[in-house]
C-alpha cells in the first residue's frame, strides 16, 4: 500500500493508519489493503466511493499501477467535501460530491462500482441507502462493502481494545458504548437475526445515526442479498479467519445485468 505522507492531514487517517496504537493502524490498513485488492478488477471503470470521509481509500486507489478510469467520492458534510477538494486537487481524474448530489440527472446507473467502507453501520434509514445503490450501479455493476464485525467473540476483544484506547486517548474511542453483561451475553451469541435493538442518535436537525452498538453483519448480508448476487465474505485483516472471528469482513455483491 503506497503511504503519501499528504495523507496524514486527513481526519480519519491521523485516528486509523497513523494511529500510535499499532493494533489500530495495523487492523485498518489491513483493511485498506483488503479493499484495495478487491477494487484490482476495476481498472478503466468508473467508480464511486459512498462516504467516501477524507477520501484516503481513493487516493490510494487511484495511486495503484492500473487505477480505475475516474473515481466520485460522496459525503454529507461540505466542509468535507471541501477539503478533500483541496488535498487532492492534482488528482484530475477523482472529484467529490455531496451525497445528495447523486440524486442529480447524469448519476443513474453511471457506475461500474460502489465502495462502501465502515459506513452502513451507521445508516438509520438502510434499506433507502441499498435502493440507492441499485440505481447508481450500472446492470452488472460491483458493490464492494465493508462493515465491522460487532457480534461473537470479536465484540468482547473490540470492546475490551476499546477501553485501553480510550484510557490512551488513541483513536475515536473517549468512551466505550455501554453494555450491560446481558447485551454482551446476547451479542456473543447473536444469530443472523437483529438480536439488541439499535439506539438513534443525533442533534436536533442533523443526520440521524446508529453507533457500532447492536450492528449485526449478518442482517446487512442478508438485506444485501435481498438486491444483489453475493459472493463468499471475506474477512479482515487476516482473510483466512473465518468471518465469526474476524474484525471486519468485506461484502461483495454484483447488481444483475
Amino acid at each position: 500500500m503506497k503511504i503519501d505522507e499528504s495523507m496524514r492531514e486527513g481526519h480519519y487517517a491521523r485516528k486509523q493508519i497513523f494511529c500510535r496504537d499499532w493494533l489500530i493502524s495495523w487492523s485498518h490498513r489491513r483493511r485498506f489493503e483488503v479493499g484495495l485488492k478487491l477494487a484490482d478488477q476495476l481498472a478503466g471503470k468508473a467508480i464511486l466511493d459512498y462516504g467516501c470521509g477524507d477520501g484516503t481509500f481513493l487516493s490510494l486507489l487511484m495511486s495503484l499501477p492500473n487505477p480505475p478510469a475516474s473515481a466520485v467520492g460522496a459525503e454529507l458534510d461540505p466542509s468535507v467535501v471541501a477539503d478533500c477538494r483541496r488535498r487532492f486537487a492534482a488528482q484530475g481524474n477523482l472529484t467529490f460530491l455531496l451525497a445528495d448530489e447523486l440524486d442529480q440527472p447524469g448519476h443513474d446507473g453511471r457506475y461500474d462500482a460502489i465502495v462502501c467502507m465502515e459506513v452502513l453501520e451507521h445508516v438509520v434509514e438502510v434499506d433507502a441507502m441499498l435502493d440507492r445503490f441499485v440505481r447508481l450501479l450500472a446492470p452488472g455493476g460491483s458493490l464492494l462493502v465493508s462493515v465491522p464485525v460487532e457480534t461473537g467473540l470479536p465484540l468482547l476483544l473490540k470492546q475490551s481494545a476499546r477501553r485501553v484506547a480510550g484510557w490512551r486517548g488513541l483513536g475515536d474511542y473517549p468512551g466505550v458504548n455501554p453494555y450491560s453483561w446481558r447485551d454482551l451475553w446476547t451479542g456473543v451469541f447473536a444469530g443472523a437475526t437483529q438480536h439488541l435493538p439499535r439506539a438513534i442518535h443525533g442533534s436536533p436537525g442533523g443526520v440521524p445515526f446508529h453507533d457500532h452498538k447492536g450492528f449485526n453483519w449478518r442482517v446487512m448480508q442478508a438485506k444485501l442479498s435481498e438486491r444483489f448476487q453475493l459472493a463468499p465474505v471475506i474477512s479482515s485483516p487476516l482473510t483466512w479467519l473465518p468471518p465469526q472471528l474476524a474484525s471486519q469482513v468485506w461484502l461483495v455483491a454484483r447488481k444483475p445485468a
